[in-house]
């Protein structure tokens, strides 16, 4: 993150992007997902997350504990709380449901000045954005992206730090049908994870166990399908819905060889 900052000043850079690593060492995976991207393990048909998806929603409550400890962060026209729906003038003074960056449930709250702000965090699923702007609230760089017609910064808010989980590859016996799959968000917005596993399932079966192209036809199938077919109405999917409309990009990692199946 720091170095996109440098090279941002040094050759004029702006922009950032989500990241989501896989390490292999001594007999571990280590899976580092910073972002809305996603990797799961298949093993025996079992579908193993590997990392979660960091949104204005799922980390609702750092974002707000962070612009209650610096409110000066959201300018004049952010509030850190939460509201069911926008608060209109006219409802000052009565009760509405809201929650804080302490509250998973909701409470009730009387109605001031303050809360006809636009809350920090609005929307549900893939439409939440934070300060209206942004749908990621981890990944790296963005270090000059702004609320809309304003100059308040959204990059203290956005974290570049992944979490970090770990699979051991010696506590279990692997096949060669057993992957781990890595995807950004552009597979995993309209295909979910036991999609993902029927069609690793599929095509690895057509394939047999010691072809090494058999990960790469996986990755190229689940890209495909993701996007659909272009017809009048624009790219479908098989049951004629809208195929994904962001980057799609898809590793599939064996994690046996030929000389483990049984």
């Amino acid at each position: 993150d720091e170095q996109i900052e440098r090279e941002r000043a040094s050759q004029h850079l702006a922009g950032g992007c989500c990241a989501l690593a896989a390490i292999y060492l001594m007999g571990k995976f280590y899976v580092a997902n910073a972002g809305d991207s996603r990797a799961i393990i298949i093993r025996n048909g079992e579908i193993i997350p590997m990392s979660r998806e960091f949104t204005p929603e799922t980390e609702r409550q750092r974002l707000q504990f962070l612009a209650l400890l610096r409110p000066e962060l959201l300018g004049k026209e952010f509030t850190h709380l939460e509201f069911p729906r926008r608060i209109q003038p006219k409802e000052l003074g009565k009760k509405m449901l809201y929650r804080d960056q302490n509250m998973n449930g909701w409470a009730y709250k009387k109605i001031e000045e303050d809360d006809l702000k636009f809350p920090l965090i609005f929307g549900e699923g893939k439409k939440a954005r934070m300060m209206a702007t942004i749908g990621v609230t981890r990944g790296l760089g963005d270090h000059d992206l702004k609320v809309f017609s304003s100059n308040i910064h959204i990059k203290p808010f956005l974290s570049c730090f992944p979490e970090v989980r770990v699979y051991d590859l010696t506590q279990y016996e692997h096949c060669p049908d057993d992957v781990l799959v890595l995807g950004t968000d552009g597979l995993w917005d309209v295909t979910n994870d036991k999609e993902v596993a029927a069609v690793v399932m599929e095509v690895l079966t057509s394939y047999e166990p010691n072809d090494p192209c058999r990960y790469t036809m996986v990755a190229q199938e689940l890209v495909v399908r993701s996007r659909g077919v272009l017809k009048e109405r624009g790219w479908r999917l098989a049951n004629d819905k809208l195929g994904s409309g962001d980057d799609i990009s898809v590793f599939v990692i064996p994690l046996g060889g030929p000389g483990n199946y049984t």
